[in-house]
């Protein structure tokens, strides 16, 4: 049938369009008969003959004559092919000749000149490539420019629709369900035909997929160039080296397409995940989708830290915890109370409370302390540390009322910062004239080098020329972190020599054109001697409280070295200033006198008499080495101040006078070394031991006083990390995510954290590929600077950890990571 119809096909006239066909094109041709160009068939002699004929008869006026001898012929050859397709080919012939009789009759009626434009108002599909399917419909009406759907007619059923071409497929592949019916009369090979024909439609029209380059391909060349590959050896097979090259490089593209910085790669996490999915058979396996991440891994990972930190927790009994708090405000402008508790296992990050829309007084601060007590348990808190506001320092009033054994503590830091500030930036006031008078010019060498600095850094000509003379950089620190001004003036005298170099140089002479009272008046404060003999007397008699706010500034125990820095920190200073000053340390100096009066300020707002207690109760203050050092140094039990305080906390501790008679009984033992502490061993151990190893080795016979001891040598001076915590909760609560809600923003503070805090408890944190992972960044932008405190004093005081972060990447290049923490 197929060939019948081919054959007339070639045979019409192109004025003519011929009758469509029941069956779709065959997907490949036939080969050809060796005789004519038709196709080759059973019966392609007898084609052969009335295809040679209907050429000769081709003409319009016996063209209707042609084709009812041709539906003569062609039912003669259905006749014959009966025996195989009966029923499908006798209803196709039928069809096709009452088809073919009603086409002939009306174009016979017609005009003789037919035009293929005019000829019928019947046109065909537009047939393509995705959407075959319209060959085997007739288009009455295509779509308007406006919209709306064509009109069709089926070319099996001769029904008119309306639809697009999705109600053509679902019409012709008897697809149930779409709103339009199905046709009967496409038999099932012609049905399995079509649905072939659209499947690969579908194919074409899918969007092909190119591989990303993986390992050493074409692609993806090797690192050396242009040398030839080597073909893969067995060993390398062996080690499947193309799947290990391909997921080296999906990982790359991680970092690159997410802009995640570098050091993730030392995350130790990191390649645990990676380890742990190569080492086990996982196949399938696809990554947790968005919502799990954030939802329910998030709750997951939070329940297990919860259970890694309990064995944390269950030591605070013996060890005891420090409750510190601090506030901040977020990205959204959200007012933030966290909350943390410092053991001597190290820092545990609590909650945050979100204070909008309160009044953060006393009683409200006080409440949310009260809230977190009885989640710790109040048997198991020391102290509580907050900074010097009044209003915290109230509230800390409040919870020592009703919590007799629980002290409130100023931040030493945040003490020895207003110290600073009092003295190198005072106030001028009518209460502050005298250090004012005192201490003005101190500002003004800070305001100098202030001015340097954004002289240089807010030019980037400048700022290049600046790079040329200086390997280290300018730093940008906020005046609200601690010791700001000491950092900057720190940094000044350590370029001292490339500033001067800069501008002595032709190209500053070159450049002094574009501001040349600025220009000139950089250049008379950079090379005045007499203003670097002033920087440097600055930094050397604040050197030593600089040096007491750096060792505090951590999460280490330090509250039984607190009052003994103090004292040596104020010798210190007066030793400095009278060496400047040429003078007798028995003579009086009135810029000490002023200095000294801001200290002891200072000194007695956070003086508090756990402070005492706890240098009363450290081994060495009693040891003849220790008191040897430093002329009239006398022991605990022999300063009044610090007795009066011990006997208040005492007080404090053991209300019952049984109990505090006993463990007055136990301190006098302790501190005049009697019976058993008198022993050698136990003597000389005061000196060579720390103080919480020589308690937990001769502590047993005054137990009383051992359990105190042992609470209190374990605690830190500072708030710290609430301040560095905050720093965590920026970076993870940041401007590009500040729509995360409180609660999800502290579940992820919490989270990360607490790991970071379990994680430098390992032997890893301190050595191999992952040392010291969770302190460098790949941040650092030269017009800025660095602008964290944590770093910017790194090159003078911290030369192993800057050995760490400033390191060589290989190709002469120093990458200069910033410190988070």
């Amino acid at each position: 049938m197929g060939t019948v119809l081919e054959t007339l096909k070639l045979s019409l006239p192109s004025n003519i369009a011929p009758p469509r066909s029941h069956h779709p094109p065959p997907p490949r041709p036939r080969p050809r008969h060796r005789d004519c160009d038709c196709e080759r068939s059973s019966s392609s002699p007898l084609f052969c003959v009335l295809r040679s004929r209907l050429r000769l008869r081709a003409s319009p006026s016996s063209l209707f004559s042609v084709l009812c001898s041709v539906s003569l012929l062609v039912s003669v050859f259905i006749s014959a092919q009966s025996l195989r397709r009966p029923f499908e080919l006798a209803g196709c012939s039928s069809r096709l000749c009452h088809g073919l009789t009603a086409k002939m009759s009306s174009q016979q009626s017609s005009s003789s000149s037919v035009s293929s434009s005019t000829s019928s108002r019947y046109t065909s599909g537009e047939v393509s490539s995705t959407n075959p399917l319209w060959a085997y419909v007739t288009m009455l009406q295509n779509k308007k420019e406006g919209g709306g759907n064509a009109s069709w007619r089926c070319n099996y059923c001769n029904i008119i629709y309306k639809g697009s071409y999705f109600r053509v497929k679902s019409h012709l592949l008897k697809e149930k369900g779409h709103g339009i019916a199905i046709c009967s009369q496409v038999s099932n090979d012609c049905l399995e035909e079509m649905k072939k024909i659209e499947r690969e439609a579908m194919e074409k029209s899918k969007p092909v997929h190119v591989p990303l380059p993986t390992g050493t391909t074409s692609f993806n060349p090797s690192l050396d160039g242009g040398k030839r590959r080597r073909a893969e050896t067995p060993i390398g097979r062996a080690f499947n080296n193309e799947a290990r090259d391909h997921l080296s490089c999906e990982i790359a593209r991680l970092f690159y397409s997410a802009g995640l910085p570098f050091n993730l790669a030392r995350n130790p996490y990191f390649i645990s995940a990676f380890s742990y999915a190569a080492n086990n058979p996982i196949s399938g396996f696809l990554p947790p989708s968005y919502n799990a991440i954030r939802t329910t891994l998030l709750q997951r990972e939070k329940a297990h830290i919860l259970k890694l930190l309990q064995p944390i927790k269950d030591t605070w009994s013996e060890k005891g915890v420090s409750l510190v708090t601090d506030g901040w405000t977020d990205a959204q402008r959200r007012p933030l109370i966290n909350f943390m508790a410092i053991s001597d296992s190290g820092p545990m990050f609590l909650k945050v409370v979100d204070g909008s829309g309160e009044f953060k007084d006393k009683h409200y601060i006080s409440d949310l302390m009260f809230s977190v007590i009885d989640e710790i348990g109040p048997q198991n808190v020391v102290q509580i540390i907050t900074d010097n506001a009044p209003v915290c320092k109230a509230a800390g009033s409040i919870v020592e009322s009703i919590h007799h054994h629980i002290f409130w503590t100023p931040c030493v830091v945040h003490t020895l910062n207003l110290a600073l500030k009092d003295i190198c930036c005072p106030k001028n006031t009518e209460n502050n004239v005298v250090v004012y008078e005192a201490c003005n010019w101190i500002s003004s060498i800070a305001d100098d080098a202030f001015f340097i600095k954004n002289f240089i850094m807010n030019h980037s000509m400048r700022l290049a020329m600046f790079n040329q003379f200086v390997h280290l950089k300018l730093l940008a620190v906020a005046e609200t972190r601690f010791a700001s001004i000491i950092i900057m003036l720190k940094r000044m005298r350590t370029i001292k020599h490339g500033l001067q170099s800069m501008v002595i140089s032709e190209q500053w002479s070159h450049y002094r054109e574009d501001n040349v009272q600025k220009v000139a008046s950089v250049k008379e404060i950079i090379l005045n001697d007499c203003w670097w003999d002033q920087v440097d007397y600055v930094l050397n008699f604040t050197s030593p409280i600089y040096d007491m706010l750096r060792s505090c500034d951590t999460d280490e125990p330090s509250l039984h070295l607190f009052y003994e820095k103090w004292d040596s920190m104020i010798e210190k200073v007066k030793l400095a200033i009278y060496q400047h000053e040429g003078k007798e340390l028995n003579e009086h100096s009135s810029f000490y006198e002023v200095v000294y009066g801001v200290l002891i300020f200072r000194w007695t707002k956070s003086n508090t008499p756990l402070h005492c207690l706890a240098h009363s109760l450290n081994p060495r203050y009693y040891c003849r080495q220790w008191l040897e050092e430093v002329p009239n140094r006398v022991p605990p039990h022999r300063d009044n101040e610090i007795c009066v305080g011990r006997n208040k906390c005492l007080r404090t501790y053991f209300p019952e006078s049984k109990d505090r008679i006993e463990v007055t009984q136990e301190f006098v033992k302790f501190s005049s070394a009697a019976e058993d502490l008198g022993q050698f061993d136990s003597l000389q151990d005061r000196w060579n031991l720390k103080p919480k190893e020589w308690w937990i080795m001769y502590g047993s016979s005054i137990p009383k006083l051992q359990s105190i001891a042992l609470k209190l040598l374990s605690q830190p001076s500072s708030s710290s990390c609430c301040e560095r915590n905050w720093s965590t909760y920026s970076f993870i609560h940041s401007m590009k995510r500040n729509r995360l809600n409180p609660k999800r923003a502290e579940d992820l503070v919490f989270i990360h954290t607490n790991l970071r805090l379990l994680s430098r408890k390992g032997k890893s944190y301190k050595e191999g590929e992952s040392k010291l992972w969770d302190l460098a960044a790949d941040e650092w932008d030269p017009s800025e600077g660095v602008g964290v405190l944590e770093v910017a004093s790194l090159s003078l005081d911290e030369p192993d950890l800057e050995a760490v972060l400033f390191t060589d990447d290989g190709d002469g290049n120093d990458e200069i990571d910033t410190v988070r923490v």
